[in-house]
């Protein structure tokens, strides 16, 4: 029976890294992880960014929640003290890496209007406060990390 080609590249790469792992040199130290590297993850994104995207957006009602592909989609939401306005809120993590480019938040509002709920414009500094939040807590989520 034939071998496959997937079969042949799997079957180099154990054998590789059998050998690799026998020339390790065990007498010398190995440097120890930094826990609060940036690209730290095991979702895709950068998990500070996730996290506090999803602390941010708590209060609101989750309709998604992606952490492989980096994306947060909240349902419509009104503040008790605002009742005739609402809320959507989609947050993306484009990166790895915790910078502000990685972060992108889009919102939508309606206004209710003789019973109907209507499009209206969302204030730019709307979601730029957002995403301040989101990167501040980020920011300190790392910090905590290196401290520990």
């Amino acid at each position: 029976m034939p071998v496959l080609p997937f079969a042949r590249v799997a079957i180099c790469a154990v054998g590789t890294l059998t050998l690799l792992s026998a020339c390790g040199g065990g007498d010398r130290e190995r440097p120890e992880a930094d826990i609060a590297a940036s690209q730290v993850t095991t979702i895709g994104v950068n998990s500070y960014l996730w996290r506090a995207s999803l602390d941010a957006l708590s209060f609101m009602p989750l309709l998604q929640a992606d952490s492989a592909g980096g994306v947060i989609v909240t349902d419509w939401y009104a503040n008790p003290q605002t009742p005739g306005e609402r809320m959507k809120v989609t947050v993306s993590i484009l990166d790895q890496d915790l910078r502000a480019d990685a972060l992108r938040v889009a919102a939508s509002r309606q206004l209710s209007q003789n019973g109907q709920w209507v499009d209206a414009p969302v204030r730019a500094a709307t979601v730029q406060k957002l995403e301040e939040i989101i990167l501040t807590k980020a920011r300190d989520l790392r910090q905590s990390a290196i401290r520990e």
